[in-house]
């Protein structure tokens, strides 16, 4: 009895977990259909065995990795240094920029593998579906948070709401993947991620044609009349509301 070799009970957890990591990594790297269950192992370094052991099958691993990808993010923003920020529009704009400082290493290393789930398994897998679409939905909302609070400080009655700017936020994220899939590189992200910050300086900038809830103010409109070129007065109307960093 002295020599019956003891269990390790870190072993089966540590052997779950390096599953979920291979299975998050392999369906970055080449998708969801393309994810076999042999390389998740050999990735992993665990027996088919253990596989099966822990998952009934390469859908059930799916939704576990989906959970596991939440938790895992869920921690690194919660985190990040843009929750210090007094001001709801700086956390905002710290978001972006935190996006930006995380585009690093090899493409499967900075996209997301809920989108590349989504993508492929939207009409065929509807619990994978679902579990991405709760991922994404959790992580907007915490995004549009700051986008009420921040829409009630500086544009209280912009016609926009908070809701559709935190899916935009996410639809820029989500669409940056793609592009730098297809581009093979990150650059695209960065300037997609640059050009929405402007967006979101934008948004909330002072404008006089919003003003409050009680007293809006519309833009002028011109007399009726032969097509001319705008003069100066009209292109200071058509551009007052850009901001310039």
């Amino acid at each position: 009895m002295a020599n019956r070799k003891q269990s390790n009970p870190q072993e089966k957890p540590l052997s779950r977990t390096r599953l979920l990591d291979a299975a998050v990594h392999i369906i970055r790297a080449k998708g969801y259909s393309a994810t076999t269950v042999d390389e998740i192992c050999h990735r992993a370094g665990v027996t088919k065995g253990s596989f099966f052991h822990h998952f009934r099958s390469k859908d059930d691993l799916a939704l576990a990795a989906v959970a596991h990808w939440r938790a895992i993010t869920e921690g690194l923003f919660a985190a990040a240094p843009f929750h210090q920020a007094q001001d709801p529009l700086d956390r905002l704009l710290g978001y972006v920029d935190f996006r930006a400082a995380i585009l690093a290493g090899e493409l499967p290393e900075y996209t997301c593998p809920l989108g590349t789930l989504v993508q492929e398994t939207y009409d065929t897998h509807p619990e994978i579906r679902s579990a991405c679409e709760q991922a994404l939905s959790a992580h907007t909302a915490e995004l549009t948070r700051d986008v009420e609070t921040a829409k009630r400080r500086y544009a209280p009655a912009a016609p926009w709401s908070a809701e559709s700017v935190g899916a935009f936020i996410q639809a820029v994220l989500q669409g940056s993947f793609i592009l730098a899939k297809a581009k093979q590189g990150p650059e695209v992200v960065r300037e997609d991620l640059e050009l929405l910050r402007r967006c979101l300086r934008v948004l909330f900038q002072p404008d006089a044609r919003f003003g409050t809830q009680e007293e809006s103010h519309p833009l002028p409109t011109a007399p009726a009349g032969p097509e001319e070129d705008s003069g100066p007065e009209e292109e200071s109307l058509l551009h007052q509301s850009h901001f310039v960093d």
